[in-house]
């Protein structure tokens, strides 16, 4: 269980961090998320969110979804190179069930690390 646990150290923390992502970004893209990645000297993969009242305007629904995507990141980690990766919440995220947000994340990782692996052997 320990090295499941979503540490400090999977985490982007700081803006500097954010914008090295947005800089050069590898994206997979839907209606409702955008997951932007890019390549990391850390030794595992880190994870952002981005979620903006504008586009989800109640906290518990901000905060409920975070929880989903930490958690879907959690499970899904070991299958990304070291990347790092900002999720951008859209409209309409907020009307969707957790149960949608775990599916569409779970097709927006493969997309992800498909990409990544891509521009990895060019």
């Amino acid at each position: 269980m320990g090295e499941n646990k979503f540490s400090r150290e999977l985490r982007l923390l700081t803006p500097t961090h954010f914008e090295y992502v947005f800089n050069n970004a590898i994206p997979s893209v839907s209606s409702q998320l955008t997951l932007l990645a890019r390549f990391n000297n850390s030794d595992n993969p880190r994870l952002g969110i981005t979620l903006s009242k504008k586009r989800v305007k109640f906290a518990h629904d901000r905060n409920r979804i975070k929880r989903i995507i930490r958690e879907s990141f959690r499970l899904q980690r070991q299958s990304f190179p070291n990347i790092d990766i900002v999720v951008v919440g859209k409209s309409g995220l907020d009307k969707m069930s957790n149960q949608e947000i775990s599916f569409l994340l779970g097709k927006l990782w493969k997309k992800l690390a498909k990409r990544c692996e891509k521009s990895r052997s060019v």
